[in-house]
């Protein structure tokens, strides 16, 4: 028995434009599309539910190719910093926050952004122990590639102006020496290692948080890297397994394997796309460098708004060859965080000394900062490159100031990876940015940030088409997890995974695609999110 899907604007992505009567399916599976007639005469015998779309338009599923789950999930049921548009905003909340714990116990915050201060400047520890004397406080930045951590927080894990910084990362001192409270990128985890553990419950709550709240983003699934920061591989990885299918919150769950747990994922069994339906394992994930935030993603050349730095490599180029190698004899290709060109140069690098063989595709992700001679290598390897649109909104323009604008030509490049024939995939990042997958498709289209008063359209000749914008979030996500022969478009034999919106995304001034709603999510042919 199945349901015949009809009513409304039906857009395969098989090709653009290409548009279909209807669906039907049957289970998980779209079993044929076509004429509606034709197709209600076919199957008039199995048809149990007809959905009358209702002038609604159909898409393949919205996969975000990039996202943390958790963090995501995190985010909606803790301290939340990101909207907050002044130094003195933060502080307040983290303050208000204090009071509804108990004394001695982590406020933990999420979301700082300096970049949208009138004054640029980030969190100092001594800014913390006025406003939260008798509490640790520990303060992620946006982009998770550093946090501020007050005085307490620094005594607790044994931080001190003679502590040794973990290599790939930084200690951040004030011009006197002493520790400001600023750590970054591997410098993290001297903090991290003292933080209270996460409990199975907390895990749960923010997976049932983030998922839902995907639903009603219109997302079907995502790409998401959790696997080494929540208790280690087995703990993460049953949090998923119950929430997932004990609790039957269905989302497709596309697990990067970070490189320190690796080896925990192949002894428990698992290997690349092995898994269920809905929770499969990935490429292995590797950190090739931090973030452009806090000057650590590694450039070729010095920052031009701070010459004494060019950014962290997280690993030497030796130790990065070794890390790829090792996904090989895992069989795994590899995802790597790559910011800036001389890290996407040294993850090039490591992929042709140790290039794949087996399934699968190599994955860079970001790529914001590219060169010419980097892109026409990277054209010639089976990759693809992860990149998140809504970024543009984000850094511009002050990204133009930090990196110098002699040096943008190849950067946030989207149409040109296109038309050089480069594979791309759509993701959010989250929670480092929004979920929400119609922002990243906006910013790709427009090159605007949709808070700009002033609407400044940011390099012009780099803005995709709203199919092209379209196409990463599923073609491509569908394309980088090794799915495009059963994922990302409306064909027989595809999975029956549909977001579907009361606008028509095709049609619908570009300027408006940011503030457009979903009507119905749907997974394995359920609906599991209705407006």
């Amino acid at each position: 028995m199945g349901t015949l899907w009809h009513g409304g604007s039906i857009y395969t992505l098989q090709q653009e434009g290409h548009q279909i009567e209807s669906v039907y399916t049957e289970g998980s599976q779209i079993i044929e599309i076509g004429v509606l007639r034709d197709l209600k005469s076919k199957y008039k015998e199995e048809i149990q539910n007809e959905i009358d779309l209702q002038g609604s338009t159909m898409l393949p599923g919205i996969v975000d190719s990039h996202m943390h789950l958790i963090g995501h999930g995190e985010r909606l049921i803790r301290l939340d910093l990101s909207k907050h548009t002044s130094k003195q905003e933060v502080l307040m909340a983290v303050k208000e926050f204090s009071e509804t714990i108990e004394e001695g116990e982590w406020v933990i915050g999420e979301g700082w952004n300096e970049n949208l201060w009138d004054q640029p400047e980030p969190i100092y520890a001594s800014e913390l122990d006025q406003f939260v004397p008798k509490h640790p406080v520990m303060l992620k930045r946006v982009c998770r590639h550093a946090l501020a951590v007050n005085s307490l927080g620094l005594e607790k894990a044994n931080i001190t102006e003679d502590t040794e910084c973990p290599p790939g990362g930084v200690i951040d001192k004030d011009e006197s020496g002493k520790l400001n409270g600023l750590l970054k990128d591997q410098a993290q985890e001297l903090l991290f290692n003292v933080m209270p553990t996460v409990s199975d419950s907390y895990l749960r709550k923010s997976l049932h948080a983030a998922i839902k709240d995907a639903y009603k983003l219109g997302l079907t699934g995502g790409h998401t890297e959790d696997l080494n920061y929540y208790g280690g591989f087995s703990q993460t990885y049953q949090a998923f397994k119950q929430v997932i299918e004990e609790d039957g919150l269905s989302f497709r769950a596309h697990l990067l394997v970070h490189h320190e747990v690796a080896d925990e994922m192949k002894e428990s069994g698992g290997g690349y796309l092995e898994g269920s339906n809905h929770i499969e394992f990935g490429a292995m994930k590797i950190f090739a460098d931090g973030a452009l935030g806090g000057r650590t993603a590694l450039l070729s050349h010095p920052y031009a708004d701070d010459p004494s730095t060019s950014g962290v490599a997280i690993f030497s180029q030796e130790q990065l060859d070794g890390l790829v190698e090792k996904a090989r004899k895992h069989e795994l290709p590899v995802a790597v965080h790559t910011i800036g060109d001389l890290a996407f140069e040294m993850a090039l690098n490591a992929i042709e000394k140790h290039p794949l063989e087996g399934l699968g595709r190599d994955r860079l992700i970001h790529a914001q900062i590219l060169r010419k001679d980097l892109i026409d290598r990277a054209k010639k390897l089976p990759l693809i490159l992860d990149i998140q649109p809504r970024f543009t909104a984000s850094d511009f323009p002050w990204v133009i100031d930090r990196i110098g604008e002699e040096h943008m030509e190849y950067c946030y490049a989207w149409k040109t990876l296109l038309k050089e024939g480069i594979h791309c995939a759509g993701g959010s990042d989250a929670p480092i940015e929004p979920a929400n997958p119609f922002l990243g498709i906006h910013a790709a289209v427009t090159r605007t940030n949709i808070d700009d008063p002033h609407n400044t359209v940011f390099y012009p000749s780099e803005a995709l088409t709203v199919y092209e914008a379209v196409s990463l979030f599923t073609k491509g996500s569908a394309y980088a997890a090794s799915h495009e022969n059963d994922r990302g478009i409306i064909k027989e034999g595809y999975l029956a995974d549909f977001t579907i919106l009361n606008e028509d995304i095709f049609k619908m001034p570009i300027g408006q695609i940011a503030a457009i709603s979903v009507n119905k999510t749907v997974i394995d042919g359920i609906i599991v999110y209705e407006a």
